[in-house]
């Protein structure tokens, strides 16, 4: 029984990986989150410079490219159709403020307890979490009943061998996974922080779920009266389900504190930091 008090335990076994990434594809890209942050924090329309303004280590040509990919996917909207047109967040866009604080919360526990500005924590935390397959290669590395080889992740993830390597490798270096020893062919098993990537896994799945009805909706599938949601989670969803539900309704009144630190004095990032994560990196 959970220990009154205590958050929720997430299972990482049963969220959607593929739904997870593609939402992860969308917030996951450097300087999106903190784009969304600072046109939250204004609460209305801004031009490209004036958003650029608010991120002095970003290029304005490159605020342009992201809030363009942030427009692509829904995040936000423009005023008219016109080049210089000023961009405002609507409601996909608004309503990430629990994920951020979810990712936010999981960082500061159990990433670095560095003090660093919330918006530059969240997007640290979403370079570790958003290249594709990592999803997969956790969860399966969580369903495990012990450290896995390297071949057998492969397999499980359905990945192949030098797609697999990548993405341990990368997720060694972030301090997901582990490698059980020193030898090159020692198994690896999920760190600390691995195992606790429930709680944002099911908060991101949640927030994503506007984007798979919509995609349903292009496919032109019929929508099952017993699949349809109450209160964003689908109906028979399993107690993972009502749990997401219920902690993000407790998140919810909360939403507005997590994007009003980006009006906080936010510290600019040291030149090296931009060098080691610049746009050219697979961000």
């Amino acid at each position: 029984m959970p220990t009154a008090g205590l958050p929720p335990t997430f299972s990482i076994a049963s969220i959607d990986a593929q739904r997870v990434e593609e939402a992860l594809a969308r917030i996951g890209p450097k300087w999106t989150a903190w784009t969304a942050m600072t046109l939250a924090q204004v609460n209305g329309p801004m031009r490209v410079r004036d958003v650029a303004a608010q991120l002095p280590f970003v290029s304005e040509q490159f605020v342009g490219k992201r809030l363009a990919k942030m427009h692509a996917d829904g995040l936000v909207v423009r005023g008219y159709d016109r080049r210089a047109a000023p961009y405002r967040l609507i409601g996909l866009g608004a309503s990430l403020a629990p994920v951020l604080r979810t990712v936010s919360d999981w960082s500061r526990t159990h990433v670095t307890q560095e003090p660093m500005a919330e918006a530059e924590r969240v997007e640290d935390a979403l370079r570790r979490l958003h290249f594709r397959h990592s999803t997969g290669v956790i969860q399966v590395l969580d369903s495990a009943e012990g450290p896995m080889r390297f071949v057998h992740i492969a397999e499980a993830a359905g990945l192949d061998n030098g797609l697999a390597r990548q993405r341990l490798l990368r997720l060694h270096a972030d301090g997901l996974v582990a490698r059980t020893g020193s030898r090159h062919g020692d198994p690896y098993a999920l760190t600390d922080a691995g195992q606790a990537l429930g709680a944002v896994y099911a908060s991101v799945e949640h927030w994503s779920q506007p984007f798979a009805l919509r995609s349903e909706a292009a496919a032109s599938r019929p929508v099952d009266a017993a699949t349809r949601t109450h209160v964003g989670i689908p109906l028979g969803a399993g107690a993972d389900g009502a749990r997401t539900a219920a902690a993000l309704r407790r998140s919810a009144t909360a939403s507005n504190v997590m994007f009003s630190d980006a009006s906080r004095p936010q510290p600019r990032v040291p030149a090296a930091v931009t060098a080691q994560s610049a746009p050219g990196r697979g961000r």
